[in-house]
């Protein structure tokens, strides 16, 4: 079995990135096929051809965009309904589209407190992409759309408590509540093979890099810094059939780098001799 296409979907342009770059990196130089679904912003906006630019870092394809506009900026989607206004079947079914001609192996989304943040744009999107992923596979819901697709993994991106207690005032603005999960529900995978290129698409959000959001803070870090808060991600499983995903993504740098995979994207992958961090220890 070759390995695992993945299909990110994000509730905002630049989410993908922060939260899943280093998987998407991964799994792209290793020859899979991968993917981003975005819920928010449309085309003619000044983001969209920035989430293009992440994506060729990535890996990942042409931007694939549902078009709602984000519950905070209006003008993310002049005259379309918000995400949190739309019923949740409309988003539902696109997003099944979606499912039914990528036909990944895994989806990864945010998690159900919408990551760090919390906004509620993330949690919507939490929502819809289990719901989707259930729906694909079922042949009597949106049979117009194509025929079944069953998801193997479901992955939602989040940070454990101990993250938040170390890295959240670098994560987060002062004041802001950090929305974390306990660290036994998590899973860390160790990107820092691949922190060059998601590092690069995070910049590639120049608009976020400009008013100082994260890929600002990312920016005018030091270098040691970026290393840890964009060197692991981590994931939640919400399970579905099939073997246990951990034994496909923990590996160590050196033994990814064994097989050969990164030899793929030649001068953007550094080697590592770090190891993905396990739950417990």
């Amino acid at each position: 079995m070759g390995p695992a296409g993945v299909l990110g979907v994000f509730g905002h342009p630049d989410d993908e990135s922060l939260a899943a770059g280093g998987l998407l990196a991964r799994q792209a130089a290793a020859g899979a096929r991968t993917g981003v679904v975005t819920a928010t912003w449309a085309e003619g906006t000044h983001r969209v051809p920035e989430l293009a630019r992440a994506l060729a870092e990535l890996g990942a394809g042409a931007p694939r965009l549902l078009g709602y506009a984000d519950a905070r900026v209006p003008e993310s989607a002049p005259g379309a309904a918000r995400l949190l206004d739309v019923p949740v079947e409309r988003v539902v079914r696109q997003l099944v589209g979606h499912l039914r001609e990528f036909r990944p192996d895994w989806v990864v989304t945010h998690d159900a407190h919408g990551g760090m943040t919390g906004h509620p744009d993330h949690r919507r999107t939490h929502r819809v992409a289990l719901l989707a992923v259930r729906a694909a596979a079922l042949p009597g819901r949106f049979p117009e759309l194509g025929g079944p697709w069953r998801v193997r993994r479901l992955l939602c991106a989040t940070h454990p408590h101990s993250a938040a207690r170390a890295l959240g005032p670098l994560l987060l603005r002062p004041g802001r509540t950090a929305h974390t999960v306990p660290d036994e529900e998590v899973t860390a995978l160790d990107v820092s093979p691949w922190l060059e290129r998601k590092l690069a698409a995070v910049f590639a959000h120049r608009s976020e890099v400009a008013r100082g959001a994260l890929p600002g803070r990312l920016a005018a870090a030091a270098p040691a810094n970026r290393v840890r808060m964009a060197g692991t991600e981590w994931y939640q499983e919400i399970q579905m059939a099939g073997t246990e995903w951990y034994q496909e993504i923990r590996m160590t740098g050196a033994e990814w780098h064994r097989r050969g995979p990164a030899a793929g994207r030649p001068g953007r992958a550094r080697r590592s001799s770090g190891t993905s961090r396990r739950p417990g220890g």
